[in-house]
């Protein structure tokens, strides 16, 4: 009885999957682009206690046509070195400049609050505002393949699906299970939408029109956000903006965290979604990874030892080559694929528990600092005295 209720729900929650799987496909890719344009570019670039990855980034980002009019790299209180590092730099190019964003106030997440600081403090004159997080590593052909993309699609806000570096054969096996969830929940990036239930967005490379961030203020929507990205784009699309999410050639990639522990640790913070807009429709998304993503293996298994209904085995095997299939979709947002990878669908189970614990967990703590979940969905820190986060 079990099995046929389990294999009720695959077979609707499946049929959505599927349904958004084909409606997402065919999409357009951000192209690489050398034309200049004529429009002006603030950059920033969120950092906290980031001495092992900021050179890199600012070395991608200084190599940037004049378009890119300035870099503002706001700090939220490191103590490890950064800001002297960014004011080496400052001195090499006169558009690096340095903005001292700390204390965090008790009331702001940090990298929010960096984002919300950099704005204020970007040129007026700037069309466009860029986020780019510590950990990117940028082509030179960036900001003008970004600017020629919106000037083609007429999407003023839209992010980009990085290319992702691996950093272990464990974390080959984790992290495209983890990044094949979102691909459940919303589709293959390439499309733009108005309806926040469906948005993708990627804090590492954020683009949008400066007068719609301030228009909308899109942070305060996400100052207690632990997924400040996808909450200011959901902020953004209640708003009426169309939002975009689009991989790239290979312009932008980077390595989210330093092996597998910290993976599994971390991304699911923000991977849930958890946020003041989260409701029915997020939560049947996490029931989807789990019962169509994940279940479909073990359940074949199960079904073929306790000798199930024959259609209860027939669901499970169409789940198992979608899921294969989209692992072989996935491919291609991986610079290094080591043998493990082909094997990721082995953690898919345990991943889908751990997004769902984390939808759920009253408490999360990051960057050492404890946030409780409120009613309304947002997250307060536990202790308010400690103001230093990011």
């Amino acid at each position: 009885m079990v099995l046929w209720f389990l294999g009720v729900l695959q077979i609707v929650l499946g049929v959505r999957v599927v349904l958004r799987l084909i409606r997402s496909t065919g999409g357009v890719r951000i192209e690489a682009a050398m034309a200049p344009r004529s429009e002006r570019v603030s950059i920033i670039v969120p950092v906290l206690n980031e001495t092992a990855r900021i050179n890199a980034c600012l070395d991608g980002l200084m190599t940037q046509s004049d378009a890119a009019a300035e870099i503002l790299v706001v700090d939220g209180g490191s103590s490890d070195g950064t800001q002297a590092i960014v004011e080496r730099y400052g001195s090499q190019d006169r558009r690096v400049r340095l903005i001292d964003a700390s204390p965090v106030p008790c009331d702001w997440a940090g990298k929010t609050w960096g984002l919300y600081v950099g704005l204020k403090n970007t040129d007026p004159r700037s069309n466009w505002v860029l986020f780019i997080d510590a950990d990117v590593r940028c082509s030179p052909l960036l900001v003008p393949s970004l600017l020629a993309h919106a000037e083609r699609t007429g999407i003023s806000t839209f992010s980009v699906a990085t290319r992702q570096q691996l950093s272990s054969l464990a974390d080959a096996l984790l992290h495209p299970s983890l990044l094949t969830t979102l691909v459940y929940r919303f589709g293959i990036p390439g499309k733009a939408t108005r309806n926040r239930h469906h948005v993708q967005a990627n804090g590492q490379c954020f683009i949008s029109s400066r007068d719609i961030l301030l228009k909308t203020d899109a942070f305060r929507a996400a100052q207690l956000s632990l997924c400040e990205d996808v909450t200011m784009a959901r902020r953004l699309a209640e708003c009426g903006e169309a939002i975009g999410f689009y991989e790239s050639d290979a312009l932008v990639k980077t390595g989210m965290y330093q092996g597998y522990c910290e993976t599994w640790r971390n991304w699911p913070r923000s991977l849930s979604t958890r946020d003041r807009y989260f409701g029915w429709h997020e939560a049947t998304g996490l029931l989807e990874v789990l019962l169509v993503q994940s279940l479909p293996l073990p359940l074949l298994s199960v079904a073929y030892a306790l000798g199930a209904s024959g259609w209860i085995v027939a669901v499970n095997l169409a789940l198992t080559f979608t899921r294969l299939g989209a692992l072989w979709g996935i491919a291609r947002a991986y610079e290094w694929r080591p043998w493990t990878y082909w094997f990721s669908p082995l953690l898919d189970l345990p991943v889908a528990l751990l997004l769902i614990t984390s939808a759920l967990r009253r408490r999360q703590v990051w960057r050492g600092r404890v946030y409780v979940r409120r009613p309304g969905g947002t997250f307060e820190p536990l202790d308010k005295s400690k103001t230093v986060t990011q």
